[in-house]
């Protein structure tokens, strides 16, 4: 089996919390566990491997409950939540991911890292909110919400509508230092989870969390860079890359150059808050120094890696 001996995996939101279920602990548990259950054979072909994972079902689900819950619980500012979803999801994902390891009989440890990534205060999206979280809403119910809560709501790509917040973009990864330690270690790194806890910097040099939620496949991309992996793997719901996506004229994309992908964003192929993120940390990890990009669904996880899946963007 063919397998990338250094590379970051992000695993979608929807692939950690997908859209037909309540959200329960035992529902989080079993999709925790087939996940872990297909990403095993990437854990055992790696040297070293880091995870990234998606929050936006969850952590627009803790600030809805903040909502329902406000007179009797002070709300927490969005970057918290943000931590909780990294803490609550990769508690999950690593426990399956450990219980496979048992289970193959590897003797190798996961770690789950809460990541701070910085921003910088003065980038536009703070002004521009665009990232959808939480479930999908009708129209009404979202103008119901939009009205009551002065949320921003947006149709995400034909499935309803979302509460969008601003997304800045990711600057540093602030605990690099700290995955790299681990990863070298042959431990396997669950790190920046929902895209990384956004954080700027004060004048002091220290910093503050700042209510946003980064797009973690951005994140997941200047991680790969940071850490000298040649190798992004984005998993997501659905298999490959499409130009005109959901018309008679779609047409899904195998292996296709950076240069061509650009012209495809350029032209407005892809749906921004979906596949023009993932389009876009593809493009910047290349120009970045990365060697190959794919974009593939969870499933198809080892057959992406094998080549025999999936999307695969390589250099000019």
């Amino acid at each position: 089996m063919s397998h990338a001996d250094r590379l970051v995996v992000a695993v979608g939101g929807n692939a950690t919390h997908p859209e037909n279920m309540l959200g329960t602990t035992a529902e989080q548990e079993q999709v925790a566990a087939r996940t872990a259950h297909v990403l095993r054979p990437l854990v055992t072909g790696a040297r070293e491997i880091v995870i990234t994972h998606g929050n936006g079902p969850v952590v627009g689900k803790i600030v809805l409950r903040q909502y329902y819950a406000r007179e009797q619980v002070p709300p927490m500012r969005l970057d918290v939540c943000v931590a909780h979803s990294q803490g609550g999801i990769g508690h999950l994902l690593m426990q399956g991911l450990e219980d496979e390891l048992v289970r193959a009989e590897e003797d190798r440890r996961v770690a789950c890292l809460i990541t701070r990534v910085a921003v910088n205060a003065d980038d536009e999206a703070f002004a521009h909110p665009t990232k959808p979280i939480g479930p999908f809403f009708t129209a009404e119910r979202a103008a119901e919400l939009q009205t009551a809560l002065g949320w921003n709501m947006v149709e995400d790509a034909g499935r309803g509508w979302r509460y969008v917040v601003p997304s800045p973009k990711p600057r540093e990864i602030l605990d690099l230092e700290l995955i790299r330690l681990l990863a070298a270690q042959g431990v396997v790194v669950i790190a920046a989870g929902g895209g990384g806890i956004p954080m700027v910097a004060r004048a002091d040099g220290s910093y503050a969390g700042v209510p946003a939620v980064i797009d973690k496949d951005m994140t997941s991309a200047l991680l790969a860079n940071q850490l000298g992996y040649e190798t992004l793997l984005i998993l997501t719901a659905v298999p490959r890359v499409a130009i005109h996506y959901r018309t008679p004229k779609q047409r899904e994309l195998t292996t296709v150059s950076a240069a061509e992908l650009a012209g495809y964003l350029k032209d407005g192929h892809f749906a921004a808050g979906s596949m023009a993120p993932k389009i876009e940390a593809s493009l910047r990890f290349l120009a970045r120094g990365g060697r190959r990009a794919i974009i593939a669904a969870l499933d198809d996880a080892v057959a992406a890696i094998e080549g025999d899946a999936g999307t695969h963007v390589v250099p000019d």
